[in-house]
């Protein structure tokens, strides 16, 4: 067993169960990367301030460089580690390849704003994700809008049918809860990228090191203003947990609502069978698992939440142990949270509204009686009155076992004696949506305009994540000057067996295909968009610098030739991948490769792989319908 980094005050074994009890490594590990990224900032900033020599960090980033891919490259290593923490494992393989050079690392600097600094770093990667999952639960949903825009579909308030609405509207008014969800999200990571690295134990360090710079040099906005402050608080943590139980209780309350709508007694909508499960007992029973298990696992994070803040509440300051048990609560909510925006979109795809049933259902139930209301108010009857009246005729045709618009004009002019002829024309189910034409209602104009304005949005949001992800300076169209930095990526990653190779007069010859990711002013990503034909096309050749992985310029690279793919009018795009996980959080689907002809007919035949290809078919249908 290796000695402890803290070693000298306290001396002797531990107590088994106190270091058990004591050792975050079994929940730490996942900040591995993390703390890789860190400590290679941190040996810039140290030689800067003359701490060690620039041949000294040299030594000490590419042996960094190594840490971090081996921990990628096999994950059991930090799992079967017996290290206190995640920092004492990269320090013991850091002194293990260059010595005693590797103890140099930590000079002016604390575990403390070590973990607080690794923290937020992935906090920033989380964010970033989870943005990325809420746009494509919208795009799901707006696809769904689009689809049903024309079907009608019962209201309901206190679960009773109140009045009718579009399918559409219903859409929309999650796209709206998301939307805020979102706004959560993005204004969190405001206050996540500060930078505590050289705030030390609680003081702030005592070596020259430029704390702007070496923030910049992490991708933050800025240092942190207050040495004890950013050592010791986690209200980022705890917001994050508030913005995730919040978009956790919007999905819940969808699920609750499609749970419903599925259920035999009212059968608007079937869920897909992909998504469902059946009864061990019960051959005919479908059960909508995928919305239970969303509905069920809100209270998981709602949970995290609250214990979180229990756990902060009256720390004192500066750095206390019980800030280790902030980690496993955070872990634990975004995983949850991620899981089911992903799963969210499959169940909206594979959705079945039977749109008879659900029409028939939102003309019966009297929900035209406010229609009602609304024609003897036109005609001079004070609502108070009108209301009233209608009451009475409800009940009237409740006893007679009719429909509103069953009653004769004779009948219901008993009852209110301003009805006449024209009354039939106001109770009919379009002229009742038609009517709510105000901005925010149901009818197919508004619903239109909202679906088109949504779309412009999502699309002006992920505009503005890309420029802002990681630090970057932006996504944009290769040039000939980045023609060294593409070849680079593409050589690395085909040196993986993760890309095909190509040679670097190819990628000259087709520089206009490629796009770059630019951090600080170095490409740090690349890929390229090949068009098949007038509607399909491949993402190929996407690759991202190792030390750069988690800060999400994957999935902007594929979102930046999805929306080019779009604006060229291109139908379907498919990648070949060895990382289907990945593509799925893109919105992609596996599909046969047999189903991309194209593909097999121009590359595959021609490939080295062909006879023993391990790669998966994806592909995205795209709506190109309104530049969308």
């Amino acid at each position: 067993m290796t000695a402890a980094i803290w070693a000298g005050r306290v001396q002797g074994g531990q107590d088994t169960l106190f270091r058990v009890f004591n050792d975050s490594l079994p929940f730490d590990r996942r900040l591995v990367q993390e703390d890789v990224e860190g400590s290679v900032a941190w040996a810039a900033a140290i030689c800067r301030a003359g701490v060690i020599t620039d041949d000294e960090r040299v030594r000490l980033e590419k042996a960094l460089r190594e840490i971090g891919a081996l921990a990628a490259a096999d994950p059991t290593l930090l799992v079967n580690a017996v290290d206190e923490d995640v920092h004492s494992w990269v320090e013991r393989e850091l002194v293990a390849r260059v010595g005693d050079l590797g103890k140099k690392l930590h000079t002016g600097r604390s575990r403390n704003d070590q973990v607080a600094t690794d923290l937020r770093l992935w906090c920033m990667k989380q964010i970033r994700q989870r943005l990325a999952e809420i746009d494509a639960t919208n795009e799901s949903l707006l696809e769904l809008a689009e689809r049903e825009k024309d079907t009608v579909f019962p209201g309901f308030t206190h679960l009773q049918r109140a009045q009718p609405v579009l399918f559409a509207h219903w859409c929309l008014a999650y796209v709206e809860m998301l939307r805020r969800d979102a706004d959560r999200f993005s204004d969190a990571l405001d206050r996540v990228m500060r930078c505590p690295l050289g705030s030390g134990a609680l003081a702030g360090t005592a070596y020259p090191i430029d704390r702007a710079r070496l923030a910049k040099d992490l991708g933050f906005d800025g240092p942190t203003a207050n040495s004890l402050d950013a050592v010791s608080d986690r209200d980022f943590v705890a917001e994050l947990l508030a913005a995730s139980a919040i978009a956790m209780l919007h999905l819940s309350r969808m699920s609750e609502d499609l749970i419903f709508y599925a259920t035999g007694e009212a059968a608007y909508i079937e869920l897909g069978d992909d998504v469902s499960t059946g009864s061990s007992l019960m051959p005919q029973k479908k059960n909508p698992d995928a919305c239970e298990l969303i509905r069920g696992k809100t209270g998981r994070v709602i949970g995290a939440l609250t214990g979180a803040l229990a756990t902060f509440k009256a720390l004192p300051l500066a750095y206390n142990k019980d800030l280790q048990e902030d980690k496993e609560p955070l872990f634990d909510a975004m995983d949850t949270l991620s899981l089911c925006l992903c799963v969210t979109p499959r169940v909206l795809r594979g959705l079945k509204v039977d749109r008879e049933r659900a029409r028939k259902a939102a003309i019966a139930g009297y929900a035209n009686a406010t229609e009602l209301a609304d024609y003897l108010v036109r005609k001079g009857v004070p609502f108070r009155e009108a209301h009233g009246q209608v009451g009475l005729l409800v009940r009237e045709a409740i006893r007679q076992s009719k429909p509103l618009e069953a009653l004769t004009v004779e009948e219901m002019a008993k009852l209110a004696p301003k009805v006449e002829k024209d009354v039939y024309v106001t109770l009919t189910v379009d002229a009742a949506i038609g009517r709510r034409s105000v901005p925010g209602g149901t009818s197919p104009d508004q619903v239109l305009a909202r679906v088109r304005e949504a779309r412009r949005s999502l699309r002006g949001a992920k505009r503005t994540r890309r420029k802002a992800a990681g630090g970057a300076s932006g996504l944009r169209d290769a040039m000939v000057e980045d023609l060294d930095d593409i070849c680079r990526l593409v050589d690395l990653w085909s040196s993986k067996g993760e890309n095909l190779p190509r040679p670097r007069e190819e990628i000259l010859e087709k520089i206009t295909d490629f796009g770059v990711a630019v951090v600080d002013g170095k490409v740090r990503g690349c890929a390229s968009l090949w068009v098949y034909e007038a509607d399909l096309a491949e993402i190929r050749s996407l690759g991202v610098d190792e030390g750069f992985h988690g800060r999400g310029l994957g999935q902007q690279l594929v979102q930046f030739f999805l929306d080019k793919a779009k604006g060229l009018g291109i139908k379907r795009v498919f990648v070949l991948t060895r990382m289907p996980g990945f593509f799925e959080k893109c919105g992609f689907r596996t599909v046969s490769v047999n189903s991309l002809p194209q593909k097999i007919t121009k590359d595959c035949a021609k490939c080295p792989k062909n006879h023993a290809c391990d790669e998966i078919a994806m592909v995205q249908d795209l709506n190109t319908e309104n530049g969308s």
